[in-house]
């Protein structure tokens, strides 16, 4: 007996000196991070990455994941997608992670696969729709409405409360015309391309004619071609599928041409720096919000202020963005995945989505974010979405569409996975 217990002890020993070579701790969890700080979308990748940073520091001061603190290996992989699975692969092999908070859609679908054969939860800022298909991408996740989804809502959104009710389109739609609808976007780019069909499909579906796409670089200086094709067609409505930057330029020149259309813009073109970049043309902005911007009084915007100033004292208040705050919507999501798979005894990648994520059910992640839902059929996080309008310098609730509700059918049986 003494014989065993003494190579019992041995073989813990071993376990115990090999992990810590590994740089691992029994009170630790480790966890990577790929972002974008420097590239393309840098624009809004940098506060999204403060927001992880800050978030993974308030929950290791809160509990952690049932007393063990998250090791968050973060790196700026500049929008380059090779980059991104080389990260990935060193995260995996050399880091030792359980988990990785990814960001773009290009990189996050490049990977798709692998993280599926790895049983590798990612969670990502990307919210392609693509990857909300559990047969297809199960170990892809993230907390807001899909682009689709999103798409679609803006869309909507403005028919419903602009079209329909600003008296302006009144003599038009007593002649029974439709509403003209065109997208600007960067054509090159999975994010900017991932919603086109949904968008499109959607307006159409609500009887609008569609023109000609345009393509626009995410780093353009200058839309006019863009915004003169648009004047042509007489656009009411333009979709907007860049990031703020590119999306202020088209704006200010619309403005400056008097095209006269409204505009609504995917997730990461509308934030608190539109109105900064674009001044007065930013004036009735449609856009779609997944959280509450950065600041609001909403249950959790305590702490995430809190952890700004304490992390990053250095990043002033006055520049933060709704992007900190879709980064904790991430970290928090993950964070309780992770919680619920520890209590089972057995922490992976499998438990943290079977028995983490995919038990989740009207989760409320606070900080003005819809409740989550992922069912092992279904990863699409909520069939919510909220739409904003910017006006009178300060961004407003327009609407909130429940897709579940208002298109029963295409919700259940059509609009999984684009």
């Amino acid at each position: 007996m003494k014989g065993k217990i003494f190579w019992l002890a041995l073989a813990t020993s071993m376990i115990f000196v090999l992990a810590s070579g590994l740089g691992w701790a029994a009170d630790e969890i480790h966890v990577g991070g790929i972002t974008d700080q420097s590239g393309g979308t840098a624009d809004v990748g940098k506060d999204y990455a403060l927001g992880l940073e800050e978030a993974v520091a308030w929950v290791n001061d809160n509990g952690g994941i049932n007393g063990k603190k998250i090791v968050l290996h973060m790196f700026d992989y500049g929008y380059k997608r090779d980059e991104a699975v080389t990260l990935y692969d060193k995260l995996k092999t050399r880091d030792n992670v359980i988990a990785v908070l990814g960001w773009g859609t290009g990189d996050t679908e490049a990977l798709s696969q692998t993280v599926s054969k790895d049983k590798m939860p990612y969670v990502s800022a990307s919210y392609s729709a693509h990857l909300t298909d559990p047969d297809k991408t199960p170990y892809n996740l993230f907390f807001a409405p899909d682009y689709s989804s999103s798409a679609r809502a803006a869309v909507t959104a403005w028919y419903d409360e602009i079209w329909m009710k600003d008296p302006k389109y009144k003599s038009r739609r007593d002649k029974g015309e439709k509403p003209r609808f065109m997208c600007f976007y960067h054509h090159a780019h999975p994010y900017c391309s991932a919603p086109i069909k949904a968008v499109k499909e959607q307006a159409e579906l609500l009887g609008m004619e569609i023109g000609q796409d345009q393509d626009l670089s995410l780093k353009a200086l200058d839309a006019k071609t863009q915004v003169l094709a648009a004047k042509r067609y007489k656009a009411d409505l333009i979709w907007h599928g860049n990031t703020t930057q590119s999306v202020s330029v088209a704006m200010k020149d619309a403005r400056t041409l008097q095209l006269g259309a409204y505009h609504a813009i995917n997730v990461w073109g509308f934030d608190e720096n539109l109105p900064r970049l674009a001044g007065p043309a930013a004036e009735n902005a449609i856009g779609v919000s997944p959280c509450a911007f950065y600041g609001e009084d909403v249950e959790g915007m305590d702490a995430v202020v809190e952890y700004a100033k304490k992390i990053n004292p250095n990043v002033s208040q006055d520049k933060r963005l709704i992007r900190t705050i879709q980064a904790w919507g991430a970290v928090k999501l993950l964070a309780e995945g992770m919680r619920r798979a520890d209590k089972t005894g057995e922490l992976n990648g499998e438990t943290i989505l079977k028995e983490g994520i995919e038990t989740m059910s009207g989760y409320n992640l606070g900080l003005g974010m819809a409740p989550v839902s992922y069912t092992p059929e279904d990863h699409r996080p909520t069939s919510k979405v909220s739409i904003y309008i910017y006006r009178n310098n300060e961004f407003q609730p327009l609407s909130e569409i429940d897709f579940k509700e208002r298109w029963p059918d295409k919700w259940n049986n059509q609009w999984l996975g684009y």
